[in-house]
């Protein structure tokens, strides 16, 4: 639990803490021009006291659940006793490689600090991965900031300045002091509220008021390596106004005072989503607006990632509300935090029309038929997911199912599914989970601020809207070592998991765009465009045959592997008792595997129950009026 102190200043919002200390200040202004160079120039004069000094640069980044910051990116670091001053010696910490000790000489009463960033040019992962390409740059602050130690990050208060290259512009939550050429001065701003509010910009920027009506103002802010892709159709931002519509009537109210979307489409960056109190930060490949697959794929993201300004800004879990970006969070209630903004992402996704229904049933399909053939389910259940959430992000795919993932997700989402069909079969249809996140994530219009919760408030919240034994179901939940994945909701709602041979449109999609062959439901592996097993389930026919992750497909039949070849053979084994002959490469030799497995190709799809009514539809079907 975090100390009292934190929690209340939590609760009073950002405005009010702005005015509530004036113990110390930072300003920092970095030059981003060389970004297309992978490099970013920092510089920093802190008001400090003479005596023994601690400057931080943050670990546990908001968000990303984990001791991500990337300190490993700070290069020369320079400490002198103000501008043009002495120089300060400084080392680092031998227990915890983030901080940084020096003493401040008598008489001097600022710092100025001077240390480069260099920018990753690895394109997987989260904001620590590749930010910047020849065109493009995405500046998280928390990458480009010492602090002094403080108790609470928000006793600082920054005045945060940027240059870019010649003519780019730029998109964020901050506010505008004043512009001079290339250069930016934003409105000082507490470093919690900085470290929320990264900055987009880019050569090709295209900003589109999505505000729909609501009286706040919302942008979609797209940045790219090419004029085209910014291009949104009509159609597109149609869709993205009814998404802004549709979560207001979904929460009905606002925690922020204005919302903007940092749209990157790049090929040159990370592809995530990482979100924010007043905007959210998603990067996808660079012809997402424009390829209606990859469109189709990445569909969930901005609602996702919007939702979280209600799910995760204004109501975060006690353990994830540390207060500083220094002390290690507790995930235990990522089922809540995740799990839950997948659900109502989703919802809102097909809402909105950036889904059709059809699209949203092949969506639910998939993760159910995913989590339905996880051997780990029955060794690490889903609480222990989220406990370990801050290792298991950086979990390789080899061994996934065995090993389990982040699937608080997916399964998250499958449980409050059922949560919504409970609610309303509890109320004969008066109510939903849009009443809870009414009671939960709503009340009154506010400006940013955060108010924490524990399980026992869940619960609570839940029984204010339908009387249910919601604390053994949930914690039956999260500590079942089940075999099968929860799967009711989808039974509640009129449909059950089935599988057929042929392969829809979405499922079609993802292995077209992320190049991989997927022979989960048959042979028990996903494939890689080149042969190689990503993971191998457990218990299925290429795991029988000897066959593992890592291992490259050779040959089928003595015919060399393509996926045309692969699927070919699961036919033809359909009509007859034959083994199928694999060869297959592991490190330097080549071995033959037999596999036996008559059973044809298998998709997974939902099936409609005749006997129930279609409540799934209903759950995804507009709720706001006023589309255009």
């Amino acid at each position: 639990m975090p100390p009292r102190r934190t929690a209340l200043f939590l609760f009073l919002g950002f405005a009010a803490l702005q005015f509530s200390f004036a113990a110390s200040g930072i300003r920092l202004t970095v030059d981003a021009t060389d970004a297309p160079k992978r490099i970013v120039h920092a510089r920093e004069v802190i008001d400090v006291e003479p005596g023994p000094l601690t400057l931080t640069y943050a670990e546990w980044i908001p968000g990303e659940h984990g001791p991500t910051g990337p300190v490993v990116d700070v290069v020369g670091l320079h400490i002198s006793a103000g501008s043009g001053g002495a120089a300060v010696p400084w080392r680092r910490d031998l227990s915890n490689m983030y901080l940084f000790h020096c003493d401040v000489p008598a008489g001097v009463n600022s710092l100025d600090v001077k240390f480069d960033y260099v920018l990753s040019p690895i394109t997987k992962g989260y904001s620590a991965a590749a930010n910047s390409s020849a065109h493009l740059v995405v500046l998280s602050w928390n990458t480009v900031c010492l602090y002094p130690s403080a108790p609470h990050p928000d006793s600082i208060m920054v005045t945060p300045s940027l240059v870019l290259p010649e003519g780019w512009k730029f998109g964020t939550a901050l506010e505008t002091a004043r512009t001079q050429g290339n250069s930016v001065e934003f409105t000082p701003v507490t470093l919690n509220v900085l470290v929320d509010s990264p900055v987009q910009a880019g050569e090709f920027v295209n900003r589109i008021d999505v505000s729909a009506g609501t009286g706040i103002p919302h942008y979609i802010d797209i940045a790219s390596d090419g004029e085209a892709a910014v291009q949104m159709p009509p159609d597109q931002v149609r869709d993205y106004r009814n998404l802004v519509r549709e979560a207001t009537a979904m929460f009905g109210a606002h925690h922020y005072r204005h919302y903007d979307f940092l749209y990157t489409l790049s090929d040159q960056v990370s592809s995530f989503g990482l979100e924010h109190h007043q905007s959210s930060d998603d990067r996808v490949g660079e012809r997402t607006i424009l390829d209606p697959r990859m469109r189709m794929l990445r569909a969930g993201l901005l609602p996702h990632e919007f939702v979280h300004s209600w799910n995760g800004k204004y109501r975060r879990p006690e353990g994830l509300t540390t207060g500083d970006f220094t002390s290690p969070m507790k995930g235990d209630l990522l089922w809540v935090y995740e799990g839950l903004t997948e659900y109502l992402g989703n919802l809102l996704t097909a809402r909105s029309g950036l889904w059709s229904q059809e699209t949203y049933r092949e969506h639910m399909a998939m993760i159910a038929a995913k989590l339905d053939n996880r051997p780990g389910r029955e060794w690490r259940p889903l609480q222990d997911a989220a406990d370990a959430a801050q290792i298991l992000y950086g979990a390789r795919p080899d061994w996934e199912s065995y090993r389990r993932t982040v699937d608080y997700y997916d399964e998250g989402n499958l449980i409050w599914l059922d949560v919504d069909g409970i609610i309303r079969e509890q109320t004969h249809g008066r109510k939903s989970m849009d009443d809870f996140c009414h009671e939960f994530h709503g009340g009154s219009d506010t400006p940013p601020l955060t108010r924490p919760y524990t399980f026992d408030d869940i619960v609570r919240t839940l029984n204010d809207v339908a009387p249910y034994d919601w604390a053994g179901y949930l914690k039956g939940r999260l500590t079942s070592l089940s075999a099968r994945a929860p799967l009711s909701g989808l039974e509640r709602g009129g449909w059950r998991l089935a599988y057929r041979d042929t392969i829809d449109e979405l499922q079609g999609a993802f292995e077209e765009v992320r190049r991989v062959t997927d022979l989960s439901y048959s042979l028990g592996s996903t494939v890689s465009e080149e042969g190689t097993l990503i993971d191998v389930v457990p218990g299925t026919p290429f795991a029988n045959a000897g066959l593992a992750p890592g291992m490259t497909l050779i040959a089928v039949d003595g015919k060399r592997y393509t996926r045309y070849v692969i699927r070919d053979a699961i036919r033809l084994a359909a009509r007859t008792t034959a083994p199928t002959h694999i060869i297959a490469q592991n490190g330097d030799y080549v071995s033959t595997y037999t596999v036996n497995y008559h059973g044809g190709e298998r998709y997974p799809y939902l099936e409609r129950i005749a006997s129930r009514p279609d409540i799934l539809d209903t759950m995804i079907a507009p709720k706001a009026g006023g589309k255009d």
